[in-house]
């Protein structure tokens, strides 16, 4: 991917600052059930349940509560609960698309907790389809520190990654490798094999292109939808095609 955005970088700025606060430790906790839920109960054979784990070591949750996400997960622990994945989608001000995924208990509450994040913020959710044919599910492997471009595209044609992006920030650096859905674990353990700081591997929605957004008005409404819509415990990940330009 070429190119870098703005907000962006301040949302993985703000992930990091989230994560040291403990304020995803019910969006994390549920990840791990779902998880757990939709394949075998053991990460070593559970690429999903695995990466969700070491998201949730990293952000502090107690090894007691992770357990018990998996064992909710598994059945084997007595809970009620009953998590539903859901994608809502709309759009910002200025047409910028938003892609919301969830994991709710109760739909009719999630609903209504991401159309008034809409509503108050200049925007309006949407149909299911109407804004998801922007984006593309991919793979996103991401590494922490300096490293050399020419060596990463060496290990990237090696592990074959389909491309990456180095990221540098004021206090942050580091580089996103991209893949398809069906390699990331491939992948992931591949560069493993390197002398890389690799922290974490996810599903990431990608927008196929960028609205640049230069107004201080539209932008401050955009961080704020974003914001809000992230603030919901129900809410997993919010993905938007917005880059935020000088």
């Amino acid at each position: 991917m070429a190119g870098h955005s703005k907000w962006a970088n301040i949302k993985r700025q703000k992930a990091r600052v989230d994560a040291k606060k403990g304020k995803t430790f019910t969006q994390l906790s549920r990840a791990i059930i779902v998880a757990a839920r939709s394949g075998i109960a053991d990460p070593n054979g559970n690429f999903q349940l695995r990466t969700a784990i070491d998201k949730a070591k990293a952000a502090g949750i107690p090894n007691d509560n992770i357990h018990r996400a998996i064992a909710i997960g598994a059945g084997t622990f007595s809970d009620d609960t009953v998590l539903e994945e859901i994608r809502y989608e709309g759009y910002g001000i200025a047409g910028v698309a938003v892609l919301i995924e969830a994991l709710t208990d109760n739909r009719n509450r999630t609903a209504a907790y991401v159309r008034e994040a809409f509503s108050k913020n200049g925007g309006n959710l949407g149909e299911t389809g109407c804004v998801s044919w922007m984006f593309e599910q991919k793979g996103v492997v991401v590494i922490e520190g300096n490293i050399d471009e020419e060596k990463l595209l060496e290990i990237c044609v090696e592990v074959n990654a389909h491309s990456y992006e180095i990221l540098e920030e004021e206090d942050y650096q580091g580089a996103e490798i991209f893949t398809s859905i069906d390699t990331l674990e491939q992948v992931n353990n591949s560069l493993m094999k390197f002398d890389l700081n690799v922290q974490e591997a996810e599903l990431r929605w990608i927008p196929n292109n960028q609205v640049e957004i230069g107004d201080t008005e539209q932008i401050k409404f955009l961080v704020r939808l974003i914001e809000a819509l992230e603030s919901l415990d129900d809410v997993q990940n919010v993905t938007a095609n917005f880059e935020i330009i000088d």
